[in-house]
Order: C-alpha cells, then structure tokens, then sequence
C-alpha cells in the first residue's frame, strides 16, 4: 500500500516552543500545568512522568497548590491570570503567539462597542480564554448557529484553528441575517492551521483513504478529520500506530497521512512506518475487454463451473485473442487472468 504524506502537517511552532520551554524546568515537582499543555496524550505522559502536577481543564476554575504555575499553549483570560497572581503564583506562560493575537483582536473589538462572535468551539479551552474578558458575545460554531443580533456593531474573530472555509461561511451568514448591522472581521486563523488545511486538500484528491494522527480532544486534528468526510474520504483519526487496524485498509492502494499540530514528529513517522507495512488485499478490478480481442466462443456448463473461482464474467470469459492458438478456453483463460492483473 502506498502512502502520501501532506506536504504540510504535524507540530506547529507554538507547540514547539511550549514543550522547549518544559525542558528548561528544573525542579518540575513545583510546577502545575494548567490544563493541558497541548492536547497530545503522549506529552501529558511525559510531563506527568517528570513530576509535573496537572490539573485538568474542567477545573482551571480552581487554584493550584503548587508556587508555580505553567500556563499552557491555548492561554488564559487577563481575568484568571489577575486571580493567579494575586494568589502568589508564579506563571511560567507558554501561550502560543497567535493565540495571544487572537485575544487581543477581541479586545480591540470589544472596545469598539461590537457584540464579538466568535468562530470557534463551545467550551474548547482556548475559546473559554477568550471569552471570558468579553462582556458581551456570542460563540458560533459553524453557520447553523448564527443568529440575527440586537446590535448594531458586530466584531468577528475566530479561534485560531479554525477552518478557513467554516470561517467564510459563518461570516456570511452573519452579514445576511443582520443588515442592520456594522460588521468587522479580524482574521485570527493561525498559519500553521491554513497550511495544513491547504495540504490536505491537494492530498484528497489522490488517495482513496486519509489516515489523521492527533489526539482525540484535539480540536484542530478533528476538523481535518472532518474535512476528509465531507470530501467523500474515508478518514481514520487516530492518536498512535498501535490504533490502526489493517482491515480499515481492504482494497485501498494509496492512502494519505496527516496529523494535528500538536502532534510529535516520532508520532507520525510511527505511523508512517506501520502503514508502509500494512500488506494491500487483493482487489478485483474492473473487467475490461482488451483491444486485441476478435474471437469469442461461448463456454459449456462444464467449463462454466471449472473456471468460477477465477471471477471471470462473461462476455469476456468467452474471449480469446486472434492469436492465441485457437478458439479454446484453455488458451482464452490466461489471456483474461493476464488482463486481471
């Protein structure tokens, strides 16, 4: 079975820069993450092997008990970053670039006096750190979920991984269902999510099946998944090559791989290797008569039931070349089973 990677895909440069910056801790055992560093089942293994206290993101609500606590890649509203340092803590912040610029685009529309919507997730941890600032918004996953609003400035932004094509579609929704309204939209789709949406889409259209590496919870690795079924592609989101099962490939000869940013490149070589070895079932293919065929003779019962497990139909079982040798099944048959393979 051949297998395509993206041109594009796998561990962002926020990702990167979040787990650099666990290794430069020398005394983990003080350290809380809060939340989840990145959402990648292997880290949180690692982290918590090291010493590293979790906390999980249902409770970033609570206070840790450790002196230090690490902010993760997807941030944290000003207002639980106030309540962090005013109980004592310090912050070691790992936040990733974008999504910083991402909070400070809601900010700026917000002092504007727009009602913000924002594109994103409900409940993802990222969207909570934006919205929590926010005194007035909306969260909007996808175009079924906009509304006519009673206001009269609209300021649009989205979370960072979201798909550049739901973020059109929403955008127009909300300009058809408030005319009334003044609408501005700050693109905050980080690069990495473009570029690898981007390579998906030129891989769909040459593989027969995608397989999407990431964890279950992560939000950007689930839209690609997402991305592949709607494209007619069948789609296997998995989280290590121990997850992936041979019989999910029967009959396919190339298959795609790609992964969510927060995916380790060992992850995905892992991956890339088990593939390579899954052995392609035979697949019947589509009989066609060949070119050089001028002579047909019809087949006797007898032979009819001999030759059955070749999955020959007829006419073409009835065929044979004008050369073979003569109008027999017995010289017609390897030239078919030839045409087969």
């Amino acid at each position: 079975m051949q297998v395509l990677k993206a041109q594009d895909m796998g561990m962002c440069f926020g990702v990167r820069d979040a787990l650099t910056k666990t290794q430069t801790i020398s005394n983990p055992v003080q350290v809380t993450v809060f939340g989840q560093l990145v959402h990648n089942p292997v880290v949180r293994e690692r982290l918590a092997a090291r010493g590293f206290g979790m906390l999980e993101e249902s409770q970033r609500g609570h206070l840790p008990d450790s002196t230090h606590v690490l902010v993760t890649a997807h941030g944290i509203s000003e207002k639980t970053r106030t309540a962090l340092l005013a109980a004592g803590k310090q912050l070691i912040d790992t936040t990733c670039p974008l999504v910083k610029k991402a909070h400070a685009a809601a900010q700026r529309l917000q002092e504007q006096g727009c009602h913000v919507i924002v594109i994103g997730t409900p409940g993802h941890v990222e969207v909570n750190g934006i919205v929590e600032d926010l005194t007035s918004f909306t969260i909007a996953e996808n175009p079924a979920a906009v509304q006519t609003y009673p206001f009269t400035k609209l300021g649009i932004l989205c979370q960072t991984t979201t798909p550049t094509a739901v973020a059109a579609a929403v955008r127009a929704k909300v300009a058809e269902l408030n005319p009334q309204a003044h609408i501005q939209f700050i693109d905050t789709v980080c690069q990495p999510t473009k570029d690898r949406q981007t390579a998906l889409e030129e891989l769909l259209s040459q593989v027969q099946a995608m397989v999407v590496v990431g964890g279950h919870n992560s939000n950007n690795t689930r839209r690609l998944v997402d991305r592949c079924r709607q494209r007619g592609i069948p789609a296997y989101h998995v989280q290590c090559a121990a997850e992936l099962q041979p019989q999910w490939f029967e009959g396919v000869q190339i298959v795609g791989l790609t992964a969510g940013t927060s995916t380790l490149p060992e992850t995905i070589d892992a991956v890339y290797h088990a593939l390579s070895t899954i052995t392609r079932s035979p697949m019947v293919q589509p009989l066609v008569s060949p070119p050089a065929c001028r002579w047909r003779k019809k087949i006797n019962p007898r032979s009819q039931a001999r030759y059955a497990a070749t999955a020959l139909e007829p006419p073409f079982q009835q065929t044979a070349p004008r050369d073979s040798g003569g109008p027999t099944v017995r010289n017609c048959l390897p030239y078919c089973v030839k045409y087969l393979q």
